[in-house]
């Protein structure tokens, strides 16, 4: 089983020096959601730029934590054939802000942002709930994410 993950920062980003271990977090997470032979894209920018996709998309006038664009399109290479599921979008200027909001380290928060990201590209949908502080998630999707961060809580992105 592979997958192909790849990632790329916005204008003006100082690529970080831990993008290889989220792309290798990610490997691992997509096998877990039984992903094979599919690619998913990772692009970190700042607030304002997800700000403007949160307003085109959305018609939300705010930045956001993180954005998944689903892609579902199909394209052969010499190594078989592929899905393109779709792009990840992540605020590197909000993951600092969610990890002292819910007490936890930004290794923690960006396995969190990553994971919500691929659950929305597999489909799924939490509606109006969020994971909050001190309380147990209730929908399916908030759940399993839950489930995956917690066999990946060994996994270290940001030392």
């Amino acid at each position: 089983m592979s997958n192909r993950i790849f990632a790329a920062v916005g204008e003006g980003v100082v690529e970080p020096d831990w993008t290889d271990s989220a792309v290798s977090f990610m490997e691992k997470a997509a096998q877990l959601l039984g992903y094979d032979q599919e690619e998913i894209s990772l692009f970190f920018c700042r607030d304002d730029y997800i700000k403007e996709l949160n307003k085109a998309y959305r018609n939300i006038d705010a930045p956001t934590d993180v954005l998944s664009f689903e892609n579902d399109e199909e394209y052969e290479d010499e190594e078989g054939s592929w899905k393109c599921v779709g792009d990840i979008v992540i605020s590197l200027d909000t993951l600092p802000v969610n990890a002292e909001y819910f007490e936890e380290d930004q290794n923690s928060e960006l396995k969190r942002l990553l994971v919500h990201g691929l659950l929305h590209l597999n489909g799924m949908d939490h509606g109006e709930e969020h994971i909050e502080k001190q309380k147990a998630p209730q929908g399916e999707m908030l759940i399993l994410q839950e489930q995956i961060l917690q066999k990946l809580k060994d996994e270290i992105i940001i030392k």
